[in-house]
């Protein structure tokens, strides 16, 4: 759904930070990516799927640093798609045996990933919220 939102988007338009806002479309884009490698992967003391630079580029806490080009517009739309394939493969697989539990900025408790895995589409939906708004202001 997020691809097919932005999917008309200009690469300049996907950077924009609108007066009043401290991201763009496409931090928030990467950022999905991100917290779901940090609350899944990280927290189980797995290796990212993504890598460290791209992980603290986009994880809780940061902001847009730069212009991402087309090449990386393109990257993270398609780890977008790709992380959450392998997510699903990875649990099928059983990997995820330990957990380092966290109360997320929300207070919603992470105990297992079970609970990581419910809370993605809650903190999705939060994002999707602010890329809606942010597209009305750069469109």
């Amino acid at each position: 759904m997020l691809i097919e939102l932005t999917k008309e988007l200009s690469t300049e338009q996907l950077n924009k930070v609108p007066t009043g806002f401290n991201n763009n479309i496409i931090w928030n884009m990467g950022h999905l990516i991100s917290a779901q490698e940090g609350v899944c992967y990280k927290r189980s003391g797995l290796e990212l799927k993504t890598n460290e630079i791209f992980f603290q580029s986009y994880r809780p806490g940061t902001k847009p640093e730069g212009f991402v080009d087309s090449d990386e517009v393109e990257r993270i739309k398609t780890l977008l798609l790709s992380t959450l394939d392998e997510l699903e493969a990875d649990y099928d697989a059983g990997i995820f045996k330990n957990y380092t539990s966290v109360i997320t900025r929300y207070s919603i408790e992470l105990n297992n990933i079970e609970d990581a895995i419910n809370f993605l589409p809650f903190h999705e939906g939060l994002h999707m919220g602010c890329i809606v708004a942010l597209k009305k202001l750069v469109s």
